[in-house]
Formats: C-alpha cells, sequence, structure tokens
C-alpha cells in the first residue's frame, strides 16, 4: 500500500539544522562508517568540558557501555552557566499557571534560582554527591530548580509523578534509599488546589522510608498542611538566606545523573539509571536536530517532568540548548478546550509537541476551537508516547498546523534518554502514523529473535543494535535485571541487543512504524502501565482471589484498562459495587490514571500447564476478535469459553 508523503517546507529545510536527505544520509552514513568519531565529532562541539575525555566509547564489558571515560563537566553548568555571558537576559523558562499567572524566568534569574538551591540542599540537609533526592512536585518553575540543584552539587534525583499515590512514593524512596523528600504543598487543576504534601506524609507513615531526614517543601497554592516539627520545612522561608554563587561539583562522564522508575511487566518499577555526559548530549543534539531550536524559538512540550518526556524535552535539552522552555502547570481543558490554542498565540509559541491522547481529546470536545486562534507562529509540531492514528494526525496537521508545519512524529523511551526514530522537519518526507526513520548515530533494526531482518511488511522485534550515548546505564541496584530486561531477548551477530519491547514494521524506504508493546506493559494515554502493578492492587480487594489486566483500544486514550477478575467467594454486592471498590484501590497503591475501564468477572483463566496466564487469548477475547491459536494446550482448554460467555454477559 502506498501512503502519502509530505515533503518537507523549503523555507524550512533552507535554514534547518539538517537541511535535506542528502545530509541525513551524510550524517548517517558517517556513523556507519565511523561510530566513535561521530560521536567524538559532536561531543567535543557540543559540550563544555571542565576536563577532556580520554576514550569515547568502551563497550568491552556489554551491556554496561561507558562513554567519553576520563571527561568531567556538570550537567547544570551546560544547562545554564555557558549561556550567561550572551544570552543572561533570555527567557529560559516561560512559566504559566493555569489560573494565568505567567513567569518569564531569564538565565541570568535562573542562575540565582539554582545556585541558592544548590547551596540550601547542601548546607541545610548536608546533601552531597552520590545522594538521592525524590521529588514529588506540580508543574511549576521550582521542579526545575530542584533537578538542576542536584545536578549542580551531583545529588541523584528521582523525580515522582505528580499524580502517583503514596505507595508509589513510598516504592521509589525505598528503591533508591533516599535521604531528602522535595515537594509542593500543592498545585492548581482544573481550576481549584490540590495536595500534594498529604501524600508524602502517608508514603513516610506506612514504614521503610528511614533514609529520609527531611521534606522540603514548596508553597504554591498556600493550602493548608501538616508540618512534622524536625523534619519539614518551607522552601520559601529559607531560600533567601543562601548564597547565589555555588560552585559547580565536577562529574565524571559515567556518574549517574537521576533515577525515574518506570513500569516493568513484572515485579517492582524498574529505576532507570541516566548517567551524565551521554545523557545531556544527546538530549541537546536531539532538540537542534528534530526540534530545529533557533535562538528566538517559544519551544512548548506539554508533558509533566514526572516523566523522561519532561526530563529531556521541558528541562534538560531546551536549557542545553539555550532556549526559551514554557512551563504549564494545568490541564488542557481549563477553562475550555481552546486553553493550548490560546496560550500558542499569546506565548507565540514556534515548537509544539504533545501525546496522540491529548490530540485525539482536543479533537473530540472541541474541534473547531482553532479556528479562534492565531496559530500562525507554529513552525514545528511534535508527537510523542504512542503511534498517532491518520485520523489524530490529519486535524493535528491542518487544523493545528494549517497544512504546513511538519509532525515530527518520535519513537523512544524512558531507556533510550531521548529520540530514537523520527523525522527531520527539514529534512525527511513525513508519512503519517509513522516514526520514519533512525535520528543520526542511531543503529534501529527490525529484527528476529536469531537477529535476522524482518522481511518488509512483516512485525518483528524493534532493537538498537549499537551502544549509544544516552542509553539506559542500569536499573538501580539491579545489574542483572538490567541484563536481562532489555538484552536478554534478540541477538545479533550472535552477541545480545537492546531490545525495546515494542514490535515494528519496516517498509522498502526503511520507515519504520511501531505496531505496540510485545510484552505486558500497557500504554493508556502516554504513560506505561505494568500489568503485575494493576494486578497486584487488584489482588488487595479481599473478594478478588486473581485477576489479569490487558490493554484495548480506546478513541481517547489509545489504550484502556480491562481487568478478567477471578472472586472468591458465592456472594457479593454485585458487579458494579466491586468494580468502584477495585478502581478505588488501584487509584491509592498506583494513581488514578492506571484505573481499569473495564472489569469481567469470570470463573477461571487461560493457562498454559506451568501456569502462565495466556494474555494474548484475553486481549482477544476483550476486544471481540476470533480465537484462531491452538488452545488445546492449556491447562482448561473449557476456561475460554466461559471467559467469552462471561464477557458477553456483563457487556
Amino acid at each position: 500500500m502506498q501512503h502519502k508523503l509530505y515533503y518537507p517546507n523549503p523555507e524550512l529545510s533552507k535554514n534547518a539544522s539538517v537541511k535535506s536527505m542528502d545530509e541525513y544520509n551524510e550524517l548517517q552514513n558517517f556513523a556507519k562508517r565511523d561510530y566513535e568519531g561521530f560521536w567524538d565529532s559532536f561531543a567535543k562541539e557540543k559540550i563544555t568540558w571542565k576536563k577532556p575525555y580520554t576514550k569515547v566509547l568502551d563497550d568491552s564489558n556489554m551491556p554496561f557501555a561507558r562513554w567519553f571515560e576520563g571527561g568531567e563537566l556538570n550537567v547544570s553548568e551546560q544547562c545554564i552557566d555557558r549561556h550567561l555571558e550572551k544570552n543572561g537576559e533570555k527567557t529560559a523558562i516561560l512559566f504559566e499557571g493555569e489560573l494565568g499567572d505567567i513567569q518569564k524566568i531569564t538565565y541570568n534569574q535562573l542562575s540565582v534560582h539554582v545556585n541558592k538551591t544548590a547551596n540550601l540542599l547542601r548546607e541545610r540537609y548536608g546533601v552531597t554527591k552520590g545522594d538521592r533526592v525524590v521529588i514529588y512536585m506540580p508543574m511549576i518553575p521550582e521542579a526545575a530548580f530542584m533537578m538542576l540543584a542536584c545536578a549542580r552539587i551531583g545529588a541523584i534525583h528521582s523525580i515522582v509523578f505528580g499524580g502517583f499515590s503514596s505507595d508509589a512514593i513510598r516504592d521509589r524512596v525505598i528503591g533508591a534509599q533516599a535521604k531528602l523528600i522535595i515537594t509542593a504543598d500543592g498545585a492548581y487543576r482544573k481550576g481549584k488546589p490540590y495536595l500534594l504534601k498529604p501524600a508524602v506524609d502517608e508514603a513516610i507513615s506506612k514504614g521503610g522510608c528511614e533514609s529520609v531526614k527531611n521534606v522540603l517543601i514548596v508553597k504554591r497554592n498556600n493550602e493548608e498542611i501538616n508540618i512534622v516539627e524536625g523534619r519539614d520545612e518551607i522552601y520559601n522561608d529559607l531560600i533567601d538566606s543562601y548564597s547565589d554563587k555555588c560552585v559547580a561539583e565536577s562529574m565524571a562522564s559515567e556518574d549517574p545523573l537521576f533515577l525515574l522508575y518506570t513500569s516493568g511487566s513484572t515485579g517492582q518499577p524498574k529505576g532507570v539509571q541516566h548517567n551524565q555526559a551521554g545523557y545531556i548530549l544527546w538530549a541537546q543534539m536531539t532538540m537542534e536536530w528534530v526540534f530545529d531550536i533557533k535562538p528566538d524559538d517559544i519551544y512548548w512540550c506539554t508533558a509533566d517532568i514526572g516523566w523522561i518526556t519532561g526530563h529531556t524535552y521541558i528541562v534538560y535539552g531546551p536549557l542545553a540548548a539555550g532556549a526559551t522552555t514554557v512551563m504549564y502547570e494545568g490541564i488542557p481543558l481549563y477553562p475550555d478546550a481552546g486553553r493550548w490554542w490560546k496560550m500558542i498565540e499569546e506565548l507565540k509559541v514556534t515548537q509544539f509537541y504533545t501525546a496522540p491522547t491529548a490530540i485525539r481529546m482536543l479533537h473530540k470536545v472541541g474541534n473547531d476551537e482553532p479556528d479562534k486562534y492565531d496559530l500562525s507562529s507554529l513552525r514545528i509540531l511534535g508527537t510523542v508516547g504512542e503511534p498517532i492514528n491518520p485520523e489524530a494526525w490529519d486535524w493535528y496537521h491542518n487544523k493545528i498546523g494549517g497544512g504546513t508545519c511538519p509532525i515530527v512524529d518520535t519513537w523512544w523511551q524512558t531507556e533510550t534518554g531521548g529520540h530514537m526514530i523520527s523525522p527531520l522537519p527539514g529534512a525527511t518526507p513525513i508519512q503519517a502514523g509513522c516514526a520514519t526513520l533512525p535520528v543520526p548515530g542511531i543503529m534501529a533494526e527490525v529484527l528476529e529473535e536469531d537477529g535476522t531482518p524482518t522481511p518488509v511488511g512483516e512485525k518483528g522485534l524493534l532493537c538498537i543494535t549499537k551502544p549509544w550515548p544516552a542509553m539506559i546505564r542500569n536499573v538501580w541496584g539491579d545489574p542483572e535485571r538490567f541484563k536481562k530486561a532489555y538484552f536478554g531477548d534478540c541477538k545479533k551477530d550472535g552477541k545480545p541487543v537492546y531490545f525495546s519491547g515494542d514490535g515494528a514494521m519496516i517498509d522498502e524506504k526503511g520507515y519504520i512504524t511501531i505496531t505496540g508493546r510485545t510484552d505486558d506493559v500497557m500504554n493508556v494515554s502516554g504513560h506505561r502501565i505494568g500489568s503485575a502493578e494493576v494486578e497486584a492492587s487488584i489482588g488487595n480487594a479481599e473478594f478478588v482471589a486473581e485477576s489479569a489486566v490487558v490493554s484495548e483500544p480506546h478513541d481517547i486514550k489509545g489504550e484502556s484498562l480491562c481487568a478478567f477478575v477471578i472472586l472468591n467467594l458465592t456472594e457479593h454486592a454485585g458487579f458494579e459495587e466491586m468494580s468502584k471498590e477495585i478502581n478505588n484501590i488501584i487509584k491509592n497503591e498506583v494513581g488514578a490514571f492506571a484505573k481499569c475501564d473495564r472489569f469481567v468477572f469470570v470463573p477461571g483463566l487461560p493457562k498454559t500447564r506451568s501456569g502462565k496466564i495466556m494474555r494474548r487469548i484475553l486481549r482477544l477475547i476483550a476486544v471481540g476478535e476470533e480465537i484462531t491459536q491452538d488452545i488445546s494446550t492449556l491447562e482448561d482448554p473449557s476456561v475460554v469459553e466461559a471467559i467469552i460467555k462471561a464477557t458477553q454477559e456483563q457487556s
């Protein structure tokens, strides 16, 4: 099937970082011909080194690759200090609160805020190089200050998304053995104040968080909160007494920069560890190549800092590139479905980066809202978190981009640190719903498990066959899990390579289309949710014997969760009441975003004789498709018909 290609605007290409497919091919051929030379050239050009590196890549102990060994730098200097002489008065962070309050923070002001915060953390709480700090914050500028202050003194931050529950905070504190928690009283959502601090109190009260000595609280909505004497202090009351001069810690290239916990298909969330030099290099390079960032641009990524997209493409990437980055506190529907488009008009946003879930929602509830606003400042649009369906792509392209803005449909992961497959706006002919080609320097391939290339047009495994600077370095405290989770499924030339967990297809042009997860991690509104996490919460309902959670298509979210539940009792309050109770448990233990849209109460689950639940069968039942695979090898083949019957009766 031939798909329409949208060719780059010649005016955009003329000044783009990568101006043509010839330039793209030249870069990628350079990387293929001299891989270390390719990365060496950009590391020397882009990073301000405190001490030069002596070795580009050491891959002798794969998968534990080491980049730019011997080099020293500080990421906060890369993001702030080196811009001060020429661009100190340029706006670094352009913040808009949900109620309409605006802050313009210049690079000079950002330097003051970050230095004061770094001194506070080091002098008052004894936070030093290698200490872990958990950050549980709303989308306010202080969240960025905290991240950069940790980077300045060499502390390792672990951000917990503000929608997560107290259990999630506790798990991450214990996993990282955090010394300090930084939070806020709360923020604003849907025009009203909400609280964050109580979740921190609850997490600590459950035990296991003895490593935490202090809780630092930023005042945002000034709601009344509990203060524990000797443990809790207010950031706003302390910060002015600290110096705005702070000598940045000299960090080795391979020192950890941050941890970010992400859902796994089994067991506890994984603490993805990213290190200093390789991560910040790739964050900056992709800002320049994929978003074609220019000095006068106003760049806006709508993600939350609690996810990797917020780390790389709200804070670290834009600031390393010397850009102006927009931070927005609230939701896209307050006070109406025109909020984002109004902001684009008023702030003169040039690059806009959001999730397909948000695009689908705004298309549905506010199809004509964009017509009310002047969106002509936009030059580049982007999508992230999941594949975008053609209908949403067309609306985004025509209504928001005026039919002229290229859409960079980016594929990457928490573990990759930055974009891996994406169009380059001045070079790549774009195909709706297709991630297109690997970013220069990235060796992405669609393979079978044995490493043979998957034929054109057929589904295979999306693998990265060479280490890259921004790659995950470890699962915090668990190197064996790191190897098993990412390098245990696919080989090339007999050697393990990074398997993304995603399936993909490649076409005759070499374009790669992502087909979705191949494991038990589900993607709901761009949030990765492990089936094991949700099933563990469901199991805490006293009337549940066992459950299995799968995803099914959803018009807005992309995927929604469907739980098949076995009860341990015959008399009960009713399916609707039990569904509500289970979802309350999920909300409290995982977060509201992980709630199930549908429950099916069943007599059993399809299991192999070794006890493995065949979720593929449950997915087919959930969407009403015919089961064509052989089920005779199941422990009890008759259970499939019973599940189908229960699903039909309860629909």
